[in-house]
């Protein structure tokens, strides 16, 4: 891995986590769909923009469109829309925790559908990682976490693990941030549709709110986006997996000194046990995939 790659790891890895933060800010003081969908019609609206200065194209083939569509509503519409319900009563942390097994379930997802092998290393991996959750959970539920509010963000990792499995074919063309903007556009409409039926709408202006939209919408929204879209086609989607390793501690992190929330020993055992988990699914991925493309070599 090369270190414009190593860097562009980092940089999604600290944006991806800070999201939470933000987004539990937002919902404090407004509509959790209305503020997403308007951060996504803002978000896309710029990145088709600026595409469109730079020479990118909207005219994709058809399997793009699919795949674009698809990624907007699993990714912006389900699983931002069901976390950014859930910020109202789940801790930023512990929502960041539910949202990094995203590559356990890609590799157990991998397993059972498309027939992926799992080596020892692996199995332990996702046992490892599993186990974590459940020590964290453990902890959480015991001091009377809202479980509604957690089966939102669980539901929400599944839409965004149907997502990642579809994010090659958006990408295909090389015209990444119109992709990133057109993909935002189908997750806004969407997102104000759901608004309309399900929210009642409110708003309470305050300098936090304006410091968090503005930073979520133009860094975790868009800027994290089109980096990942960068990342996965420089390195390829399970080599760029690996940061996700580093999403349980820097995302706790993060919310415990922005939002100044509590942690136990039980979540520093859990956030422990899952980034080896996590670490150990993706270390094992990458030599199954180094191994997949070895060069058969004729005597």
């Amino acid at each position: 891995m090369d270190t414009r790659a190593l860097v562009m790891g980092l940089a999604f890895t600290i944006m991806w986590s800070s999201a939470f933060t933000s987004a539990r800010v937002i919902v404090a003081d407004a509509s959790p769909l209305y503020a997403l969908s308007l951060r996504f019609l803002i978000s896309g609206i710029l990145g088709v923009a600026v595409a469109t200065l730079v020479g990118q194209s909207w005219k994709l083939s058809k399997s793009q469109w699919k795949a674009t569509a698809l990624f907007g509503l699993c990714q912006n519409s389900l699983y931002l829309g069901l976390n950014f319900i859930a910020m109202r009563t789940v801790e930023a942390g512990l929502a960041t925790i539910i949202a990094s097994t995203l590559p356990l379930l890609v590799a157990l997802t991998s397993f059972l559908f498309f027939r992926e092998r799992l080596t020892l290393l692996a199995i332990v991996g996702l046992v490892a990682g599993f186990s974590g959750v459940t020590v964290i959970m453990g902890s959480r539920i015991s001091a009377g976490v809202d479980l509604y509010g957690v089966s939102l963000c669980v539901m929400g990792v599944l839409a965004l693990t149907f997502a990642t499995l579809t994010l090659r074919g958006a990408t295909s063309s090389g015209d990444y941030l119109m992709v990133v903007g057109l993909q935002m556009l189908v997750g806004s409409s969407a997102l104000f549709v759901a608004a309309l039926l399900f929210e009642v709408p409110y708003f309470s202006p305050s300098w936090s709110l304006a410091v968090a939209f503005t930073y979520s919408t133009l860094v975790p929204g868009l800027a994290a986006t089109l980096v990942w879209f960068y990342l996965v086609n420089r390195i390829g989607a399970t080599r760029a997996a690996t940061f996700h390793f580093l999403n349980p501690f820097i995302g706790v992190l993060i919310a415990a000194i922005i939002l100044n929330e509590s942690l136990g020993v039980g979540d520093y055992i859990g956030v422990t046990i899952v980034t080896c988990g996590i670490l150990a699914v993706q270390i094992a991925r990458q030599r199954i995939e180094k191994n997949a493309v070895k060069p058969v070599v004729q005597k």
